[in-house]
């Protein structure tokens, strides 16, 4: 296993972790009010992660640029699922409104970043027969 799969797995396990456990929280709760963060624990931070992680395994790709994606994948994620949280369940409320919604749209600026990195390391993936 390549340094960017086990990171990516490694991240990928602890946000499916996170997104069932607050699936887990919600449904004990009965309020749906989590929903969006449980959603974007998994599908961003356990399906995305663990998509890219299964692509470095099987494809060889630039280091550069690989660890770059992977960089932003982790960091963006965090700070959207993070900041996300934040800004939709009041936590932290000593914390500025704007401070909150820097770190939720920062967070997902940064994982839009990822995003165009892996379409551009998939556009220069060569091609075999």
């Amino acid at each position: 296993m390549n340094r960017y799969t086990k990171r990516l797995m490694v991240c990928a396990a602890i946000f499916g972790l996170i997104g069932v456990g607050l699936g887990g929280h919600m449904a004990g709760a009965g309020s749906p009010a989590l929903r969006p963060v449980h959603a974007h624990a998994l599908v961003v931070g356990w399906l995305s992660l663990f998509s890219w992680g299964i692509y470095y395994q099987l494809f060889s790709v630039s280091r550069r640029l690989a660890s770059a994606q992977t960089w932003t994948a982790i960091i963006g994620t965090t700070f959207l699922v993070i900041g996300m949280w934040i800004h939709l369940a009041g936590a932290l409320e000593a914390l500025p409104y704007a401070v909150t919604l820097i770190i939720y749209i920062g967070g997902g600026t940064v994982l839009i970043a990822s995003y165009v990195l892996f379409f551009f390391i998939v556009l220069k993936q060569k091609v075999t027969d």
